[in-house]
């Protein structure tokens, strides 16, 4: 990564509230086509979250505490700040001074932009301005929300107009926080109703709707260098597993989610 900052693009994409074993049955069935063409061997690598909700988890990454491998550790960082005594932090390792990766890009020079999604990153409160204000530039309105069975469409619109906008030269660091996977999703899946609600079945479509317009994203990312890309959930979610509903809960069902980062290269 000491290679990587400085001279690419970054992008950090997570997918709120994506279950990794929905995401993995996708994948397998072909239901992913733009997503798995850039995940390594076609695949999600299983991890773990740094967090059960998502303002722990993003508090977390942006500390550089991405998901976790789920195998038996200690498994090396992409990015860490200095900490004396960290099993974590390797030769690869982007080492920072500041608490947090966002500022640490900022002070290498990099435009650190969010475009926010769910309810956390809102500006709409006290709460909902935390995460958001990490970075120089953020971004949401309500076509961003849950609520919105358009959301994922309207945030990658955003980013293209905020790749259109900068110089050449500058470097960025694009974050978005893509709320389409989280309750409420019935409405993604075709004859599914408001009274039926949310199921696993309605949260898949969330996440097929996800992956028709990501190649959008990931065109913007790379329009102008290389970019590298890290696409993730920041938990998982309960849909009646064990009696449990919902997130914010220690269940294997919210713990484990998909990971993948990958470059994403510019145009010929």
């Amino acid at each position: 990564m000491n290679e990587v900052v400085g001279r690419d693009d970054l992008l950090l994409l997570t997918l709120d509230t994506l279950r990794y074993d929905v995401a993995v049955e996708l994948a397998a069935a072909g239901r992913l086509p733009n997503l798995t063409t850039h995940l390594p061997g076609g695949t999600w690598e299983k991890r773990h979250a740094p967090g059960n909700f998502t303002y722990a988890s993003h508090q977390a990454m942006f500390a550089g505490f991405l998901p976790t491998p789920a195998g038996p550790g200690p498994h090396p960082r992409l990015f860490a700040a200095e900490f004396a005594g960290s099993e974590t932090t390797a030769g690869g390792t982007y080492v920072f001074d500041t608490p947090d990766i966002v500022s640490a890009l900022a002070a290498r020079g990099y435009r650190t932009v969010c475009v926010g999604g769910v309810g956390f990153f809102n500006k709409q409160g006290a709460l909902g301005g935390v995460l958001p204000g990490f970075f120089q530039e953020s971004h949401w309105e309500p076509e961003f929300s849950v609520a919105s069975p358009t959301s994922f469409e309207a945030q990658v619109a955003r980013v293209e107009k905020t790749v259109a906008e900068l110089p050449p030269e500058q470097r960025l660091f694009l974050f978005l926080n893509a709320s389409a996977l989280h309750q409420p999703n019935w409405f993604h899946l075709p004859g599914a109703t408001r009274e039926a609600g949310d199921s696993r079945r309605t949260h898949a479509a969330a996440l097929e709707y996800i992956d028709r317009h990501v190649g959008r994203l990931f065109a913007a990312m790379s329009s102008r260098r290389r970019c590298f890309a890290i696409v993730c959930s920041d938990h998982g979610t309960a849909y009646g597993d064990d009696g449990y509903t919902g997130h914010r809960l220690g269940h294997e069902s919210v713990w484990t989610v998909p990971y993948g980062h990958f470059f994403l290269e510019p145009p010929a």
